[in-house]
This record gives C-alpha cells, sequence and structure tokens, in this order.
C-alpha cells in the first residue's frame, strides 16, 4: 500500500501551519497580491485563481502525495502564504517513509524577512525527521532563482547541484518550457545542527 502523507496542524511562535482549506482562500488571495515582483520565478496564485488553487491542493491532498498547508501569521491570525510536504518516498521491501520534499512554498510581500519563512521550515523539518524519521528532505527551485535559492540555504539545506530540463517552468510567459532545477537537502545526520542553528535564527526576530 502506497504511504499516503498526513500533515497535522504545526504551531510555532511566529507561525502556525494549518492544512490548507477553502477558509482560508480569501485571506491568500489578499496575500497574493501585496507585492507580486518579490515572486520572481515561482509562481503564486492571481486572487482570482485562489479558490481553485485551494482546491487543485487539496485534489493533490486526497492521492497522498501532497499534505499543503496554509501559513498563519500569529501576530496577525491571518493566512499570509502556502507550503507543504510532497513526493514522499519510501524503501519498496519495506514502505518505511524515508524521504519527502518541502514546496509549493509562498508569502505575503509583508510576511517576507519576518521570520516566518525560517520558522514555517523548522516546523516542517522537525516534524519530518523526529516525527516521522525520515532520512532526508528535498528542497529545489528555478536554477536562475537566487533569493529563493538563498532563502533555502539560510535554513541550512545543502546545494546538491542542477538538475538540467527538470520540470516545467513556472516563470511568467514561459508555459511550455522546461526549467533547470536548483536541488538541495537536509539528511538525518545534518538535521540536529541544522535545526539547532536554525532555532537560533528563529529566536532572534521579534526581539
Amino acid at each position: 500500500m502506497a504511504y499516503r502523507l498526513q500533515g497535522p496542524v504545526l504551531e510555532g511562535r511566529l507561525v502556525r501551519l494549518e492544512p490548507l482549506e477553502q477558509r482560508h482562500a480569501a485571506e491568500l488571495a489578499r496575500a497574493a497580491e501585496e507585492g507580486r515582483d518579490s515572486y520572481g520565478f515561482t509562481w503564486v496564485p492571481r486572487a482570482d485563481e485562489v479558490a481553485g488553487y485551494v482546491e487543485t491542493q487539496r485534489g493533490r491532498a486526497e492521492t497522498g502525495l501532497v499534505a499543503p498547508y496554509a501559513q498563519i501569521s500569529t501576530a496577525t491570525g491571518r493566512a499570509v502564504g502556502a507550503t507543504a510536504f510532497l513526493d514522499p518516498r519510501t524503501l519498496p521491501d519495506t514502505g518505511v517513509l524515508y524521504a519527502v520534499e518541502i514546496g509549493f512554498s509562498w508569502l505575503a510581500a509583508s510576511a517576507q524577512g519576518t521570520g516566518v519563512n525560517a520558522e514555517s521550515k523548522l516546523l516542517l523539518f522537525r516534524h519530518a525527521f523526529e516525527e516521522w524519521n525520515v532520512r532526508r528532505v528535498d528542497l529545489k527551485t528555478d536554477a536562475r532563482n537566487e533569493r529563493s535559492r538563498a532563502a533555502i540555504a539560510a535554513v541550512g539545506a545543502r546545494f546538491e547541484g542542477v538538475l538540467r530540463n527538470w520540470s516545467r517552468s513556472w516563470a511568467p510567459g514561459e508555459d511550455g518550457r522546461l526549467r533547470d532545477a536548483a536541488m538541495f537537502s537536509i539528511t538525518d545526520e545534518e538535521w540536529p545542527r541544522a535545526g539547532a542553528a536554525l532555532r537560533e535564527r528563529v529566536a532572534r526576530y521579534g526581539k
């Protein structure tokens, strides 16, 4: 039987991750329109696309291959972005989960640089390594997206290389084109050190 991702509510000081539902759509629609020039090569739905986006992610959740979240700012109680676990990989002989990816991540312009992204990643990493006992967590982005690559590296993930023509491009005006993907990961051996550094980083926000 295939492994099915099920993401519980994950609570932090700056952000709460709630399983994505249509009740988040109105706030996400406002968040998505705050400052779209900050998204670069990351696809983020327009306000009138958010309801469909949520429904698509919920459909993916039904397959067990994606566990989508709304990112809720604890300061305001409002949804300020989205993220997800995806692509669970299991050992063929035992069905044990050994790897998962974090992706489908975006934040409102006003939430960027506030610690929400760092703590969101901390909560997701901690759940993957300490509850699911995975051996690695993947993150990837368009190889041209220097801002995203820097943000991924800043949460402690190690750059592993560029996968050429890896997947469809999400950049505006590039329908039908493929993108090169910059691949990053954290392994279970690296997690104690990476987790400690990330906790220290999160603790500095709001002081």
